[in-house]
C-alpha cells in the first residue's frame, strides 16, 4: 500500500517535470522537441530517433538528421508542432531558433505553468483521499487497529507533504526561469 501511493505520487511529480520541460523559456532546450514526430519510411517516429538534437547556442538547437531524405519531413514536423520557433534548413541539417520572449508571452507561459502545477496538486490530493479512505475501510473491516490506522494515516500524510513540497519547488524554479 505504502509503496503503491509513493509510486503514484512520484508519477505525478514526474508528469509535472515533463510538462514543465515543454513550457519553453528563452533558453534552447532539446527536450522541447521530444514530442515532435517525423514521418520516416512510412512510420511516425520521434525526432530523436531519426537524428540528434544538440544545443548550438543559448537560443539555437542543431538537428542533425541521419538520413538526408528525412530533412524536409523533419522541418515540416517541427513547423507543424507549433512550438513558436523558427526552422532553417541547411546542408548539415536543421537549425531551430528560439525567439526572445515578450513580456506578454512570459505571462502566458507563467499561467500555463501555474495551471499544470495545480493539476499536479489536484492529482496528489485525490491520491491522498483514496489512501485515507482505504485505511478507514481497513479499520472498519477489522483488518487493522485504531493505533495502526493513525500510524498509516500519518505516514501517508508525510509522503503527501513531501511530494507537495517537491512540486512547489519545481514550480518556483520554473517561475524564476520564466521571469529571468
Amino acid at each position: 500500500m505504502d509503496t503503491e501511493i509513493k509510486q503514484k505520487l512520484q508519477e505525478a511529480k514526474d508528469w509535472l517535470q515533463k510538462e514543465f520541460t515543454g513550457v519553453r523559456t528563452g533558453q534552447a532546450s532539446p527536450a522541447l522537441l521530444d514530442s515532435v514526430k517525423v514521418e520516416s519510411y512510412g512510420a511516425m517516429m520521434p525526432l530523436n530517433q531519426v537524428g540528434t538534437v544538440g544545443i548550438e547556442d543559448a537560443r539555437t538547437l542543431r538537428v542533425s538528421v541521419w538520413d538526408a531524405s528525412v530533412i524536409k519531413a523533419a522541418e515540416q514536423a517541427i513547423r507543424d508542432a507549433e512550438l513558436g520557433v523558427s526552422v532553417v534548413g541547411d546542408s548539415a541539417g536543421l537549425r531551430v531558433i528560439f525567439p526572445e520572449l515578450t513580456s506578454e508571452r512570459r505571462e502566458q507561459l507563467l499561467k500555463l505553468a501555474k495551471s499544470k502545477f495545480e493539476d499536479a496538486r489536484i492529482t496528489v490530493r485525490a491520491l491522498r483521499d483514496d489512501a485515507m479512505k482505504a485505511i478507514e475501510k481497513s479499520e472498519k473491516a477489522g483488518e487493522i487497529g485504531e493505533d495502526e490506522k493513525f500510524t498509516k494515516k500519518e505516514a501517508v500524510q508525510s509522503v503527501v507533504d513531501e511530494t507537495n513540497q517537491s512540486l512547489e519547488s519545481l514550480f518556483v524554479q520554473k517561475e524564476s526561469e520564466l521571469k529571468a
